[in-house]
């Protein structure tokens, strides 16, 4: 009997011990779970506001974003007056406001008195060109004018000149100006005892001289003496990939009697009247060199803008021309290679 009883009541404190053990366990696993459960509620609501702060960010985003993609061309030519500022002395230089990349292969034509099909400039816009250089004195004093406004011009050599002074036609190259050539001796190649060869010889033994006193290959590309064009030489070019230049505005600061003040007169009246163009000038003319800062001066005032021309590649002379041009001046062909090839600065 009492042993039923001590069994009756070892099961009842059993009982209540596995009851208040599991009550324990629950309570403990309840508790630890009650604050991922209180986080996770409180997190809902902020989700919510993140997203829609979400949706705000990126309908402000991209309403902010429609306006300038609207007004993109506008700031577009920034980058070039910051350029300008940053390398230029003078704050209100004329400067450069494009520069435009020419591909020249099938020899194309540039200039409104003699090629009527590439009208690439816009109003108000002008290239500076200068012929016959380069020249003591007279080219320098057209690189300090160009420099003094931060612009920059294509010069046409001739291939003797080029020869006699080639210090002054590597200024021109290293002040940023583009370099063609302009025959080797000035001919009129439509002259009536001028062959087809000679002309061709004139051509090619020009850009090898460019060449030479550049000590690296010029642009390809050129200006016929006295604009004349010969028919064989146009077609010619078109093998050689040569773009030629003619002219929009000749400034005639070639003719007796020029000063700098009819040049500049010359070139204004016919400027303002065409709006915009080519500029034949010379910067074997002293009044040209004289000239320029008041054209440029004008230039600006008038709200012109410089578009400065650059070849694609560079112009291949051919070896021929090139031996044969050495041998004329007497230079020992060994020293053929481009002085850059030679000479380089190391440390300054």
């Amino acid at each position: 009997m009492r042993n039923a009883l001590g069994l009756m009541l070892a099961s009842v404190v059993a009982a209540v011990v596995i009851a208040a053990g599991g009550w324990f366990y629950y309570s403990s696993r309840a508790d630890q779970a009650a604050p991922k459960t209180i986080a996770a509620r409180a997190a809902d609501p902020l989700s919510a506001q993140a997203k829609l702060a979400a949706k705000d960010d990126v309908a402000t985003t991209a309403t902010i974003a429609a306006k300038p993609a609207a007004a993109a061309p506008a700031p577009a030519p920034a980058p070039m007056p910051v350029q300008q500022k940053s390398t230029c002395a003078n704050p209100n230089a004329l400067g450069v406001s494009r520069v435009v990349e020419i591909d020249t292969t099938g020899g194309p034509g540039f200039g409104f008195d003699h090629f009527k099909q590439f009208d690439f400039l816009t109003d108000k816009e002008v290239v500076l060109t200068f012929d016959d250089g380069p020249w003591p004195v007279n080219t320098p004093a057209v690189l300090k004018a160009l420099a003094d406004e931060c612009t920059k011009g294509l010069f046409f050599s001739v291939g003797k000149h080029a020869t006699y002074h080639p210090e002054i036609l590597r200024q021109v190259l290293a002040q940023g100006h583009t370099v063609g050539a302009h025959t080797w001796s000035h001919v009129n190649l439509n002259g009536k005892k001028m062959t087809e060869q000679m002309a061709k010889d004139e051509v090619e033994k020009g850009f090898s001289a460019v060449r030479f006193a550049l000590g690296t290959n010029p642009a390809p590309f050129f200006r016929f003496p006295q604009l004349q064009h010969n028919p064989a030489i146009v077609s010619y070019f078109g093998t050689r990939n040569v773009a030629m230049f003619s002219t929009d505005i000749d400034s005639f600061d070639f003719r007796k009697g020029a000063t700098p003040e009819k040049i500049i007169e010359t070139v204004m009246t016919r400027l303002d009247k065409l709006g915009k163009g080519i500029i034949l000038m010379h910067d074997f003319q002293k009044h040209t060199g004289e000239a320029m800062p008041a054209l440029l001066a004008r230039l600006k005032a008038g709200g012109y803008k410089v578009v400065q021309m650059k070849a694609k590649t560079t112009f291949q002379t051919l070896p021929e021309y090139d031996e044969a041009l050495l041998k004329d001046l007497k230079v020992p062909t060994s020293s053929a290679r481009p002085i850059g090839s030679v000479v380089q600065t190391v440390s300054q």
